[in-house]
């Protein structure tokens, strides 16, 4: 009997974050981060050399940083530019000085010190709502991880240190652990921790490296040495398989690897249906270095460019150079033939760096993305140049974020035409046409989205806060999260009506959240007769292939049989049913 025969078989399901089957030996990567104590000070001598230990902790941290950085075989991808952001945090003035006055003010040690620090950022971070954003202090966290390690003068275990084929489970991984993963045998990783918009997911997409997060309890589950299968397309995980499960994920990996080659090979070729309906394709990205990425899966174009990461982590808020700087390299990106921007989707609360904007913490449905812009109007403004200015470099249209009814929109059409009129009165060229689009996410836009299309070029479809909001259901929220459910009547109904507006007043109507790249739903949005979707780059060659693959005329018959159901789960059975038999060779997607 061999060795996995006398283990139990454990099946586990989580976040798949980065596509593809791996099947290999386990690593536990076991780091021990330091557990805090508290000691007070008793004299300024005693303050003054604890502080210096700071200092030092941190000086030691940077390093270890950049010599992560420099041992990096891609200098240009997302990895070096993550391991900048914690070098920024590490740097950053506030959260040094905050962290010497509680050695101070306190009387306590360094360590004590840091983690009031972390505490307080973790406060303002819990208060944001915005998926994405609140997931950034898991940044804050992990550069609190490094200078606490310095601080005890513990040697602790680096990613560098494996040399071995292998699997790697941890309680959690931070980024800087992540991107040396591509310099490694690293095949793939399992994390307790985690979910889809941390930094340490988005570095897995970029290495190309099948992971899944959020398991909860994996590394409670397992042994270095154990066999396991990662199967990071449907976040499962599977430990001390039997051979007759390996066999099967092996076939499925060799599947998997021939469909994405075949999906790859036609990935450029246009998203047209067999009946003639073209559907313009592009990706979301939040940083420029994304964009080969998308090019590479597919992508023309620019759907979504969320712009918040500009201001985050930043000592001072970007100037318009900063943010002409950004626009320009993504209009001019080799490949990109359009890029649509949003504008600024954050609140007081999210400027981290300069918390003197709005003191008081903000939820989701409170003072943010339009809302603050129109009472931050100089801020605003800063942006809207800055983009107006990159006009001419491209075809790029400006997207307004959460509007909710017509005084928003004209309001920030006046603002934008006031800017165009400095500009060229200024004589700075700029593309007086510009396109000027709005996110439909808010139920009340969906309502009156008949006048509102006469006032804007293009809508575009943010469904993840549209069935948040009209479900009512906190996606965060692990005990509700079962209805959140895309193909729900309410949602298609909403998405119709929002379609049906737009094309009577002349103008486009894309998509750009989640399930836009969910090849589920793919089918159901052509019979909807969107214009365009946009995703996040790995979806778009399998999305585009099914698209080449259908008519308008049997995705209509599909939406017209579902939209007499009257539950979601009756939908996507019925859905998942038609894919199966018409779409199995594009979608070997664990339904």
């Amino acid at each position: 009997m061999s060795k996995n025969e006398l283990k139990t078989i454990v099946a586990l399901r989580g976040i798949g974050v980065s596509p593809g089957i791996v099947i290999g030996s386990v690593y536990v990567f076991n780091r021990q981060d330091v557990k805090e104590t508290l000691y007070k000070l008793s004299d300024g001598e005693s303050i003054s050399r604890e502080i210096e230990r700071l200092k030092k902790a941190l000086g030691k941290s940077e390093q270890e940083l950049l010599d992560i950085k420099g041992g990096l075989k891609d200098r240009e991808g997302i990895g070096p530019l993550l391991i900048d952001v914690h070098v920024m945090i590490l740097n950053d003035k506030a959260f040094i000085e905050n962290t010497i006055k509680n050695i101070g003010d306190h009387r306590v040690n360094a360590e004590w010190a840091l983690k009031m620090t972390i505490s307080k950022h973790r406060e303002m971070f819990d208060k944001i709502e915005d998926d994405y954003l609140r997931e950034r202090i898991r940044d804050v966290e992990y550069v609190g991880q490094i200078i606490q390690r310095n601080l005890s003068g513990k040697i602790h275990e680096k990613i560098s240190d494996i040399r071995e084929e292998v699997v790697i489970v941890a309680k959690d991984l931070s980024p800087a652990d992540t991107v040396q993963m591509a310099t490694r045998k690293i095949m793939g990783f399992a994390t307790d921790m985690g979910g889809k918009t941390s930094h340490t997911a988005i570095v897995a997409k970029s290495i190309g490296i099948p992971a899944v997060v959020g398991l909860e309890k994996v590394t409670g589950e397992v042994n270095t040495g154990d066999t396991i299968i990662v199967d990071g397309t449907a976040g499962v995980v599977i430990i001390n398989p039997d051979p007759e499960v390996v066999k099967r994920y092996e076939d499925k990996k060799r599947h998997y690897l021939v469909m994405e080659e075949d999906l790859l090979k036609d990935a450029h070729l246009p998203a047209v249906t067999v009946d003639g309906h073209s559907v313009g394709v592009g990706a979301n990205i939040e940083f420029i270095e994304e964009i080969p990425s998308a090019v590479f899966h597919g992508a023309n174009g620019i759907g979504l460019y969320r712009t918040e990461f500009i201001y985050i982590n930043k000592e001072q808020l970007p100037s318009e150079e900063e943010h002409l700087s950004n626009y320009k390299k993504v209009i001019e990106g080799e490949g990109i033939k359009w890029a649509t921007i949003r504008t600024f989707d954050l609140g007081g609360d999210k400027f981290i760096s300069d918390a003197g904007l709005a003191k008081e913490m903000n939820p989701v449905m409170g003072l943010r993305a339009i809302r603050f812009c129109l009472q931050e109007i100089e801020l605003f403004k800063v942006q809207l140049r800055a983009i107006l200015r990159a006009s001419v470099y491209g075809n790029v249209g400006i997207l307004l974020p959460m509007i909710s009814g017509v005084k928003e929109i004209v309001d920030a059409r006046n603002i934008i035409d006031e800017i165009k009129e400095e500009l060229i009165s200024g004589g700075i060229p700029i593309n007086k046409d510009i396109k000027i689009g709005i996110m439909i996410e808010v139920p009340s836009a969906v309502i009156i989205a008949d006048q509102l299309a006469e006032r804007v070029d293009f809508f575009s479809i943010g469904t993840n806060d549209l069935i948040q909001y009209a479900l009512a259901i906190d996606r965060v929220n692990e005990r509700v999260t079962y209805l959140y459910e895309p193909l729900h009547p309410a949602i298609l109904r909403m998405i119709k009506q929002v379609v049906d507006a737009g094309h009577n007043a002349g103008i486009k109507v894309a998509m750009c959240g989640e399930m836009a790249g969910d090849p589920l739903c793919t089918p159901i949005l052509l019979g909807l007769k969107l214009d365009g979707l946009s995703m996040t780059p790995l979806a778009i060659p399998r999305v585009k292939n099914i698209i080449r693959n259908s008519t308008v005329g049997e995705s209509e018959k599909l939406l017209k049989e579902v939209m007499a159901f009257s539950t979601a789960s009756e939908i996507k059975e019925y859905v998942k049913d038609y894919m199966t038999k018409k779409f199995s060779e594009f979608c070997p997607v664990n339904w």
